[in-house]
């Protein structure tokens, strides 16, 4: 790996790591829950587990201007109430170091079972770190649900806690008949 990409996937990891923990820090926990009404309007479920990453870094032209620039290919593995698979990409740019600034964005879609139901649906994620305080936002892409899935709506939460990846999962779903 060469210089650039090494700066670039520790500009991600740093990112990744402080973000997830940052975000999960300041939400409120919730029990998993389901509402609706009587008709099979929208439900309201909660859904935890854990996942497994892995990140591969796609070097970039090796063009001037490039460094802190970071390109990554996403692999997951969701286990607990959202068992799938992910594969997606990410893009980053920082200053790296201690105490960093930068941002990434990223985009990947999982397919499996949500509490059951079969389907894919992507997320869409966005990060800003500004000197070490991270900002993060994790959210289904619209009308992307397929399968049982579709109509999928939500956010998700991340956390890494001594090396272990969790997430939490608040999401709407109409029901079926």
């Amino acid at each position: 790996m060469d210089k650039q990409s090494r700066i670039a996937a520790g500009v991600v990891a740093c990112m990744m790591v402080c973000l997830a923990v940052g975000s999960l820090e300041s939400a409120a926990r919730y029990s998993q829950t389901e509402s609706a009404d009587d008709k099979g309007a929208a439900v309201t479920t909660h859904a935890t587990g854990t996942f497994d990453v892995k990140l591969a870094p796609v070097p970039f032209d090796d063009k001037p201007g490039d460094a802190g620039l970071g390109r990554m290919l996403i692999d997951k593995q969701f286990h607990g109430d959202l068992e799938a698979t992910s594969r997606g990409q990410m893009l980053s740019a920082g200053t790296g170091g201690k105490g960093s600034s930068g941002g990434y964005v990223a985009l990947e879609r999982v397919t499996g079972k949500l509490n059951g139901r079969e389907g894919s649906f992507d997320l869409q994620q966005s990060g800003t770190m500004t000197r070490g305080t991270p900002q993060m936002s994790i959210t289904v892409v619209p009308d992307s649900g397929t399968g049982q899935l579709v109509g999928l709506a939500g956010t998700m939460m991340m956390k890494i806690d001594n090396g272990k990846h969790s997430y939490d999962f608040e999401y709407t779903l109409a029901k079926t008949p």
